[in-house]
């Protein structure tokens, strides 16, 4: 078993009180790794050292933090191998979407240090002579990263890039189930020459240490990537200091599906769209609303393509592996029990699958739900599981009425050939992102955002980037 420590004032360290939590891997079940189990003083201390090296860090210039940045990137590359496998092992993601992870992490950290040259003001003509108006745009200070379990890696470069290039420090909370990777990301910091406290990072329960980092006065923004009442519970704590937040919550994403799509690229785009990384994706395809008139052979092509959906070791197989947690498995269990309940047929899976290489771990198969609607529990919840209802609706209209109904709106999916339709959904659609006649992607480029319960602020491209800085305005008489 190989202990991962935490990383406090560029130096790893243990719990204070010497406790530690096991990290287990989601396709065998064994305990392989364990952690710090850090503990309120723990967290001060990181929040202390944070804020001590902010003061100088803010002062470099932004393309001097941008060479930090830029090494970091390049020792992710260089660890590409050990990365992948942690990846595997603590999340459950094949090995083929595990790289695929690492790629994005240096993605995240090379645009943000790229962005270092395009941090902007504005220059305001004042109602006075001999003055100006200057609006400048500053960092927070102390930031905290509180990352999901689904992307360990890339989360933490999702967040700290552009954190770090505005000039503001960062303490990273990973998830209790997946906090082994931002061990690795620490060391690489460190041996990318990273002023000590620029980056912290503690291990441990939501209750011993999300919530005093949440409660600080000292950390004045906070980016979350989590489920919905995960970020209600943070906006909650974080309004007695009115700290900043960019809460990037999950969402049941709608995949409708119109009678003049492309029926084949909708069905792969619906298949890769739920069962990739095991259907733990915020912007994952939750639930296909598919028009009457091709429902039939949508639901008979999209079958046959689920069983080309393979389980298997993560390590050498190419199709899908477990759920990261017994929690999520025992959830989606649920969910399932209740959709059928409520009238809902299974269609394909819908249990644990059989045999000795399936006996532990957190092992789902890829299932399909018919004759669900929109009061169907999987349609109601996000599953964040291998779990697709197809619900059949009579046209467009009905469709936009399901998936706005909803409370939340992080991401959407339509195929149509209509674009009368396109530029009608892009109004009246209720959500963050939508994909046309397009499958599941994010560029780095873009913007990653929530509307309603989804979340507030958001991450990537520069819109993410700006989320990070806050406004300063000065007016200068001459």
């Amino acid at each position: 078993m190989t202990y991962y420590q935490a990383f406090i004032d560029n130096a790893f360290t243990d719990a204070s009180n010497g406790a530690r939590m096991p990290v287990s891997d989601p396709a065998t079940g064994e305990i392989w790794a364990e952690v710090p189990a850090c503990t309120p003083e723990d967290v001060a201390r990181a929040i202390e050292t944070s804020a001590r090296a902010q003061q100088d860090w803010k002062m470099l210039p932004p393309i001097e933090r941008a060479g930090y940045i830029f090494r970091i990137a390049e020792g992710i590359g260089r660890n590409r191998d050990l990365l992948e496998d942690l990846l595997v092992k603590e999340q459950g993601k094949t090995l083929a979407e595990a790289a695929g992870e690492v790629t994005d992490t240096i993605r995240y950290l090379t645009y943000s240090a790229e962005a270092a040259r395009r941090i902007q003001g504005e220059i305001l003509p004042s109602d006075r002579p001999r003055e100006q108006l200057f609006i400048y745009r500053v960092p927070y200070g102390v930031t905290l990263g509180l990352c999901a379990y689904n992307y360990p890696l890339a989360l933490i470069g999702r967040k700290t890039g552009p954190a770090l290039v505005t000039g503001n420090t960062m303490i990273i909370k990973p998830h209790e189930a997946t906090p082994v990777t931002a061990s690795v990301f620490c060391r690489i910091c460190r041996e990318a020459g990273l002023p000590a406290g620029v980056i912290n990072m503690v291990t441990g329960t939501g209750k011993d240490v999300g919530a005093p980092l949440v409660e600080s006065p000292v950390v004045r923004m906070i980016t979350l990537t989590g489920s919905i009442r995960a970020g209600q519970g943070v906006m909650a704590a974080a309004a007695k200091n009115i700290t900043a937040l960019s809460l990037e919550l999950g969402g049941s994403a709608p995949f409708i599906v119109l009678k003049d799509a492309d029926v084949d690229g909708a069905v792969e785009a619906a298949v890769v769209a739920r069962f990739a990384n095991a259907g733990q994706v915020c912007i994952c395809n939750e639930a296909v609303l598919v028009e009457d008139a091709i429902a039939d052979e949508f639901t008979e092509k999209l079958l046959r393509r689920v069983q080309q959906v393979k389980l298997g070791d993560p390590r050498t197989n190419g199709g899908m592996g477990p759920v990261t947690t017994a929690d999520a498995l025992e959830r989606i269990e649920r969910i399932v029990a209740a959709s059928v309940a409520g009238g809902a047929r299974i269609a394909a899976g819908g249990k644990r699958p059989e045999g000795a290489a399936f006996a532990r771990g957190n092992w789902y198969e890829p299932t399909v739900l018919v004759d669900a609607n929109a009061d169907t529990a999987a349609v109601r919840e996000e599953i964040f599981g291998p779990v697709l209802p197809i619900v059949r609706v009579k046209d467009y209209e009905a469709a936009l009425a399901i998936a706005n109904a909803r409370p939340d709106g992080l991401s959407a999916y339509l195929w149509t050939r209509n674009p009368a339709i396109y530029m009608d959904v892009i109004q009246r659609l209720e959500t963050g992102t939508i994909f046309l006649n397009t499958g599941i992607t994010g560029l780095v480029q873009g913007y990653h955002n929530g509307h309603k319960l989804s979340g507030v602020g958001g991450e990537d491209g520069i819109h993410g980037l700006e989320g990070y800085l806050q406004k300063r305005t000065v007016y200068m008489a001459y």
